[in-house]
């Protein structure tokens, strides 16, 4: 193993593991949730209100950041970190996923994938050396390799390929991330699809190669929840135990939850503000439609036992008349509340791990969410 360490592991429950990962700009405590900022910005949400529910680091997009406004601008302007004025931790990953899924006449190569903007139709060109020169020009505190994500349902052999060609740019990627200051991080991601050994053939040729944590990538792209959990138990023995294991696009407080449980540290997902701009919010009843009729007369709050002064204190009422009026109000409102929520779970399941109580605790949060929402008036 030849990168440095910048991980803690602090205690284990079962799989279950909490731990401190530092970085140059502050520690992350784990597991930990990166509400994503994919254009330097949180949809519906100030920085401020970030921070204020509980979240040490956020992510941001290689693949949106390099098209608008720019890597080289970015990195004028003092890096990502001042130019958004977050000034904590962030993670960028790589691009990889967005040229797949967004851009247009994209063609993989061995050597970089071109493809054509989703926003200008101009023709650029990413490799494994240009991913990590961009991710060093953000300044972003954890970089990630270049990688092929293939969705599922796939052929084995599409999967296959797409896997030993990202094993392949993570050696270049690395050799590429040398340059990079002390105490600033470059993660691998296992691929593999749902093909068991294709998972374990690049979690192997990853820890082989050495990096500082490692993600697992392609999962949460249309498989089932009982796929993603056990290819999640397939990758994690084989990873370093003192390393970061981050679960790329993940997910639902349930997905967590379960991947936790099996070992993962790090989660990041759009879902908590897309939700809340649609009208859904995430409370310890499970999700809650504030579009549905039923709450437009309803004076009580999501959740009166909440720490997040908007769960606690704003009307069902109210929060149903902004959603179905299409206020924005209401989007920030619930894009704020879900955040909170996804942090207060974050340091739930770390203090259960903790006290060495975890699996109680996920008894307990499951049932909750089975229960469902208290009954309409």
């Amino acid at each position: 193993m030849t990168s440095a360490n910048h991980f803690e592991l602090l205690a284990r429950d079962g799989q279950a593991r909490t731990g401190a990962l530092t970085t140059p700009h502050g520690p992350v405590r784990t597991p930990a949730f990166m509400p994503v900022g994919t254009a330097g910005a949180m949809k519906g949400m100030h920085w401020r209100e970030v921070r204020d529910a509980g979240a040490d680091i956020v992510l941001g997009n290689t693949y949106h950041l390099m098209l608008r406004p720019g890597a080289e601008r970015i990195a004028a302007l003092g890096g990502l970190q001042t130019f958004t004025g977050w000034n904590g931790p962030m993670l960028t990953d790589s691009g990889g996923f967005q040229v797949m899924s967004l851009a247009q006449l994209r063609k993989v190569g061995e050597r970089a994938v071109t493809f054509r903007s989703h926003i200008d139709g101009a023709s650029l060109e990413l490799s494994p050396e240009r991913a990590i020169e961009v991710q060093r020009l953000l300044g972003s505190d954890i970089a990630m390799q270049l990688d092929e994500c293939v969705r599922l349902p796939a052929d084995r052999g599409d999967i296959e390929r797409a896997m030993q060609l990202s094993l392949r740019w993570a050696e270049r990627s690395k050799r590429a991330f040398e340059v990079a200051p002390p105490g600033y991080m470059l993660f691998g991601i296992a691929q593999g699809g749902d093909v068991p050994e294709l998972r374990h053939a690049s979690a192997r040729g990853l820890v082989e190669i050495g990096f500082h944590g490692y993600a697992i990538g392609g999962l949460a792209v249309g498989e089932p929840q009982s796929v993603m959990l056990a290819m999640i138990e397939e990758v994690a023995p084989i990873l370093p135990p003192d390393r970061p294991r981050y679960l790329m696009g993940v997910g639902t407080p349930e997905d967590m939850l379960e991947a936790v449980a099996r070992g993962v540290d790090m989660f990041d997902c759009v879902m908590p503000t897309r939700n809340g701009r649609h009208g859904v919010a995430f409370t310890r009843f499970g999700q809650i439609n504030l579009r549905n009729a039923r709450h437009a007369d309803d004076p009580r709050p999501l959740d009166e036992e909440s720490p997040w002064p908007s769960t606690r204190a704003c009307a069902r009422a109210y929060l149903h008349h902004l959603v179905k009026s299409g206020e924005t109000l209401g989007a920030m409102l619930l894009s704020e509340i879900n955040i909170a929520y996804y942090q207060r779970l974050m340091h739930d399941i770390r203090e259960a791990i903790s006290l060495g109580t975890f699996e109680s605790f996920r008894e307990r949060t499951r049932a909750e969410w089975a229960t469902g929402d208290i009954t309409p008036r």
